[in-house]
C-alpha cells in the first residue's frame, strides 16, 4: 500500500508523473563503473489507478550522453518548458545563452531534474555571465540517496588538488558516505565540476549554500590571491600593486608548499631591497611549530644561490649545526615583461648546541651581523664567532678577542690558535667579561669611574677564573687579561671618513708588561690587525727610526722583525743606541703571478698598516702635543714615528709619505 512507501516514493506514486528517471544505489559491474540508471514507469488499471512499478536497471548508451536535449523526448519537453518559463524573447541573445547552458547540462542531471529545478540552476548559471567567480549549486535528491553539487570555479585556479579539496569538503558537508565526478573545462573562463555525494537517507545534516561557497572559496584560491591580498594589506594600494606585479609569480612551486603567503610578503620586502652593490640580506628567526633549540636562518643572494660549500662552515663555526638547507630561486618580473635578476632564498634549519636558549630578539640583529661580516670578508671565520650565540658578542667585540689571539701566537705562546679559540668559546661568560675590560679600559665615554668599574671587573674576572677546571684555559684567559692590561692604547673607538668604526684594529702595549714576552723587550710595540693584513711596530726607544718590511713569514714575521731589531741595534748603536723595525703580511692575497693584483694588494695593506700605527700616535701642532682622536692613552706623550724602507716596500716612500700628509702628521715628508 502507498501508505507504507517513503515519503518519495509514496510522491511519486501518488504524483501526475507516469515515468521517473534516477540513479540507482548500485555501482555497474560491467561496461563502466558508474552507478546504475534507474527507470521507473507506473503501471495502471483500466480506472487509472497505480497497481505497481515497471522498473528498467542498466546503464544507458553513449547516444544519451551525445544526442542534444532536443532530440530526446524524455527531456525536449523538459528543456523547452524550462526556456519558455525564463520569459526571454526567443532567439534573443539571453535565450540562446540559456539554451546552450542547457544543451551542456550535466547529462545524467538534466535527467533526474525537474523543471523547476532546471530552471533555477539553468539562470543561476546565466547570471554569472562569464565573471570569474566561484558558485555552488545543490540539489537533494528527492530519495535521500544522494547530493547533486554543481560548482562552477575559475578556470585558473582549477586543478587537480582543488577538485579534490572540494570534493572533500562536499562529503564532510553532506556526512557523505562516497562521491563521483564529472567535470567540464572548455573555453569558457570558468570550470565546470559536478559532484554526486552519496549519502545516507535522513542522515543529511543541515548545510548552508552560502557557507559551503565561502569554505570552497578559501580551498580553491590560489597562493598568488593570498599573497596579493597580504602585499595590499601591508602596502597599500599603489606600492603593494607595483610589489605584486613583480612577485606575484615569482615564487616557485617548492617555496609556495613551504611558506604561507604571508611569511612572502616580507621576504619580497627584503628581496625587493638587493642589487648588485646590496646582494645579502637574512632573516633570523622561530617559526611558530620550532621545537626546542632549533631556529631557521634566510639567507637571501642576488644574482646566484650562495655556495654551501661556504655558507655551511661559516654556520658551524657559529656555534650551529645546519640539519637541511631548501633553496628556492625567486624570478621577480623586471620593467615590462622581462625578467628581473633571479634572486636566490636558501632556508636553513639550524640546531643549537645542548642545553643553549637564546632570545630570539636579542640575538637576531647580533648574528645576521656577524655572518654578514663574515660573508664579505670583514671579519675572519673561525670557531670565535661561536662568541655571537654564546656570549652574544657583536662580531666587532669578538674581533678584540683574535686580535689579541693572532698577537699572542706571534709572541710565541705555546698554545695553537684553535686551542685559544677553544678555551676562550668554553668559557664564554669569561670571553664577554675581557670585552667589557677591554671597551672600559679604553672607552673615551666612559672616563668617569673607569679605574674603579675596572678593579671591579678584575674582582669578577679573577673569581670566574676559579672556577675554570683545565689548567690550561686558565692559563690562556690569564694570558688574554694581562696583555690587555699592558695595552696602552687603542684605535677601537675612532671612525672613519665615512664614520663608521675602521676594519682594522691596532693597539699599542708597554713590552716589558706583556706577560710572557721573550727578551729582548722593545719599549713599546703596535700590532696591527684586519682579516687581510697583520703586521707589528717594534720600538726600542722613544726616538727610534726604521723600516717597514713587507714580510712572507705570516706564522711568526714579529720573530723576523725582531731579529731585525736585535741587529739595527748592534749595527748603529754609535748613531741611534735604540732602533725600531715593522713588518707586516697579506692574508688574502690574489696569487702571486697576477703581478699587478698581488702588488695593488700588498700597497693596499701597508697603507694599512700604517694607518694603525699613525692611529695611535700623538701629534705635533704649533709645538703642542695634539693626541689622537677617541683614544684613551694609558702612556705619556709619545709623538715620534718616522719609518723608512725595507725589504719590498723600497719604492713605498711616496705612499707613507701620502698617508702621513693624510693625518696631518707633524714630521711631513720625513718618511723614507
Amino acid at each position: 500500500p502507498p501508505a507504507l512507501l517513503p515519503p518519495a516514493a509514496r510522491a511519486f506514486i501518488e504524483g501526475p508523473d507516469l515515468l521517473l528517471v534516477t540513479k540507482a544505489n548500485m555501482r555497474a559491474t560491467v561496461h563502466r563503473p558508474g552507478y546504475l540508471d534507474y527507470i521507473g514507469v507506473k503501471r495502471l488499471d483500466a480506472s487509472g489507478h497505480v497497481t505497481g512499478e515497471l522498473r528498467f536497471v542498466g546503464l544507458f548508451t553513449s547516444t544519451a550522453y551525445s544526442a542534444m536535449p532536443s532530440e530526446i523526448p524524455l527531456l525536449r519537453k523538459k528543456t523547452a518548458n524550462a526556456i519558455e518559463r525564463a520569459g526571454f524573447l526567443p532567439r534573443s541573445h539571453m535565450a540562446k545563452a540559456l539554451q546552450a547552458i542547457i544543451d551542456n547540462y550535466p547529462r545524467d542531471e538534466l535527467l533526474d531534474v525537474t523543471e523547476e529545478e532546471l530552471l533555477a540552476t539553468s539562470m543561476g548559471i546565466l547570471r554569472l555571465q562569464e565573471r570569474q567567480r566561484l558558485r555552488l549549486f545543490v540539489r537533494p535528491d528527492r530519495f535521500g540517496r544522494f547530493i547533486s553539487c554543481l560548482v562552477f570555479v575559475p578556470r585558473d585556479r582549477f586543478n587537480t588538488d582543488v577538485r579534490r579539496r572540494i570534493q572533500a569538503i562536499l562529503v564532510e558537508a553532506f556526512n557523505g558516505v562516497a562521491s563521483e565526478f564529472t567535470q567540464q573545462l572548455s573555453e569558457s573562463v570558468l570550470a565546470r565540476l559536478h559532484v554526486m555525494v552519496r549519502t545516507q537517507p535522513g542522515q543529511v545534516p543541515a548545510y548552508d549554500v552560502h557557507e559551503l561557497e565561502t569554505r570552497i572559496g578559501l580551498a580553491t584560491r590560489r597562493w598568488a590571491d593570498d599573497l596579493r591580498d597580504a602585499v595590499l594589506e601591508q602596502y597599500g594600494e599603489e606600492r603593494g600593486s607595483e610589489l605584486f606585479r613583480r612577485y606575484g609569480e615569482a615564487f616557485p612551486a617548492g617555496y609556495r608548499e613551504d611558506y604561507a603567503a604571508r611569511a612572502a610578503v616580507y621576504d619580497l620586502g627584503v628581496m625587493d631591497g638587493l642589487s648588485p652593490a646590496s646582494p645579502l640580506a637574512m632573516n633570523l628567526y622561530v617559526p611558530v611549530e620550532a621545537r626546542a633549540g632549533t631556529l631557521r636562518f634566510k639567507v637571501f643572494h642576488y644574482g646566484s644561490a650562495v655556495p654551501l660549500s661556504e655558507s655551511l662552515p661559516m654556520l658551524e663555526r657559529m656555534g650551529v649545526k645546519v640539519r637541511e638547507e631548501r633553496p628556492y630561486r625567486i624570478e621577480p618580473q623586471g620593467n615590462g615583461s622581462e625578467s628581473g635578476n633571479p634572486v636566490w632564498i636558501t632556508d636553513f634549519g639550524l640546531e643549537l648546541p645542548e642545553g643553549m636558549e637564546v632570545d630570539i630578539d636579542r640575538v637576531k640583529g647580533v648574528f645576521q651581523d656577524a655572518f654578514a661580516q663574515a660573508w664579505a670578508g670583514k671579519v675572519e671565520s673561525d670557531d670565535l664567532n661561536r662568541l655571537v650565540l654564546g656570549a652574544g658578542l657583536e662580531a666587532r667585540q669578538i674581533s678584540i678577542l683574535r686580535a689579541y689571539a693572532r698577537y699572542l701566537k706571534q709572541v710565541g705562546v705555546t698554545f695553537s690558535q684553535a686551542y685559544m679559540e677553544a678555551a676562550l668559546t668554553r668559557n664564554a661568560g669569561i670571553a664577554r667579561q675581557l670585552v667589557a675590560y677591554f671597551e672600559l679600559r679604553f672607552d673615551p665615554a666612559r672616563g668617569e669611574g673607569r679605574e674603579a668599574g675596572l678593579q671591579a671587573l678584575l674582582a669578577e674576572l679573577r673569581q670566574a677564573l676559579d672556577q675554570v677546571v683545565s689548567l690550561d684555559e686558565d692559563r690562556i684567559i690569564r694570558q688574554f687579561l694581562g696583555t690587555m692590561q699592558a695595552s696602552l692604547r687603542t684605535n677601537y673607538f675612532q671612525r672613519g671618513a665615512n664614520g663608521k668604526p675602521k676594519d682594522y684594529l691596532s693597539f699599542k702595549l708597554d713590552s716589558a708588561a706583556v706577560p710572557g714576552l721573550p727578551e729582548p723587550k722593545p719599549l713599546y710595540e703596535i700590532s696591527v690587525y684586519s682579516p687581510r693584513v697583520e703586521g707589528i711596530h717594534l720600538r726600542g726607544g722613544r726616538v727610534a727610526r726604521g723600516g717597514l718590511r713587507w714580510s712572507d713569514r705570516r706564522e711568526d714575521f714579529r720573530t723576523e722583525v725582531l731579529g731585525l731589531v736585535k741587529a739595527q741595534m748592534v749595527k748603529n748603536a754609535v748613531i741611534v743606541p735604540v732602533g725600531s723595525k715593522g713588518g707586516f703580511v697579506l692574508k688574502a692575497a690574489p696569487p702571486a703571478t697576477d703581478r699587478e693584483a698581488f702588488q695593488k694588494e700588498g700597497v693596499a695593506c701597508y697603507r694599512t698598516f700604517l694607518c694603525g700605527l699613525l692611529d695611535l700616535t700623538d701629534n705635533l701642532v704649533a709645538g703642542k702635543v695634539v693626541p689622537p682622536r677617541e683614544v684613551v692613552r694609558h702612556d705619556g706623550d709619545d709623538p715620534y714615528l718616522v719609518v723608512a724602507a725595507d725589504k719590498g716596500t723600497a719604492t713605498f716612500s711616496d705612499i707613507a709619505n701620502g698617508v702621513a700628509a693624510d693625518y696631518g702628521f707633524w714630521l711631513g715628508d720625513a718618511f723614507a
